[in-house]
């Protein structure tokens, strides 16, 4: 069934002249662990989701969507907050029809596939990668193997990769051994990998001080790693701007946002370069 979708939405794009494929990873996971083994009800950010998606297929492009082994994300509840569309009660509703029509979230409908069956059909067949925030990218994204391999072979290739927010942490699966490095930044080590990919890029993502402003998220609780503090760690050079403001980094293939606030920032900077 899958196989079908894919081929469907690969060959949907020949019908626009300058069509591309966007694919966009999300965690498969709806648990953050935190501090002294309590856990976080999580998954990602709406509209941070949806907003660039909806802006990708306004503009004639196909898009894909991957998670670690295939299964459908889950919405992390508390991000269905108009606050997060800026107020606009009717651009939420649109996010959450199209979120619904495509049944992302569905146990058994889900168009989701696994980032092994993205490597099957063929990191060249995608013309650019997508990572939505949400807490969830914590758990298993800025150390999944997969996932690594796939944001390599982008960066050797020059390829666009966007990301907002906790999103951008999934950098991090680039690092050799990133497994074991994040267990180090967890438990406080804060050495730089002898090999990162995207050291010394600019780059931005949700700050230590946005983090500290949203500890009610948490319900009590205390993350493992902050992803300004990881990134900065393993060599970037983290761009901060003002708390819940639009921030929108841009170094060679990278494009990162800060927050919520900057999704369709990203978005409109991917389709500027998209072709």
């Amino acid at each position: 069934m899958k196989k079908t979708i894919i081929a469907g939405l690969l060959a949907a794009a020949a019908n626009f002249a300058n069509a591309g494929t966007v694919l966009v990873v999300v965690s498969d996971l709806d648990k953050l662990d935190l501090k002294d083994g309590k856990t976080m009800q999580t998954g990602f950010f709406i509209n941070e989701l949806m907003e660039p998606v909806q802006a990708f297929i306004a503009a004639g492009h196909t898009v894909v969507f991957a998670t670690p082994n295939g299964k459908a994300p889950s919405a992390d509840q508390k991000s269905d907050d108009v606050n997060f569309w800026g107020g606009n009660e009717k651009a939420r509703q649109e996010s959450k029809a199209l979120l619904a029509t495509l049944k992302l979230t569905s146990k058994t409908g889900s168009p989701a596939i696994s980032l092994a069956q993205v490597k099957r059909i063929g990191y060249d067949k995608f013309d650019a990668v997508f990572v939505p925030g949400g807490h969830i990218p914590m758990q298993d994204l800025l150390k999944d193997k997969g996932l690594g391999e796939l944001l390599t072979d982008f960066h050797n290739k020059s390829k666009l990769t966007g990301m907002t927010c906790h999103g951008t942490i999934a950098l991090l699966s680039a690092v050799p051994d990133a497994r074991g490095y994040v267990a180090g930044l967890e438990s406080g080590k804060r050495a730089a990998p002898a090999n990162w990919i995207y050291k010394g890029y600019k780059m931005t993502a949700f700050t230590d001080e946005e983090e500290e402003q949203s500890k009610a998220f948490l319900g009590g609780g205390q993350m493992k790693l902050f992803p300004q503090d990881g990134l900065v760690a393993a060599g970037g050079d983290f761009v901060e701007g003002k708390p819940w403001s639009e921030n929108v980094v841009e170094d060679r293939e990278l494009i990162s946002g800060q927050n919520p606030q900057s999704a369709k920032g990203v978005a409109a900077a991917m389709l500027k370069r998209l072709h």
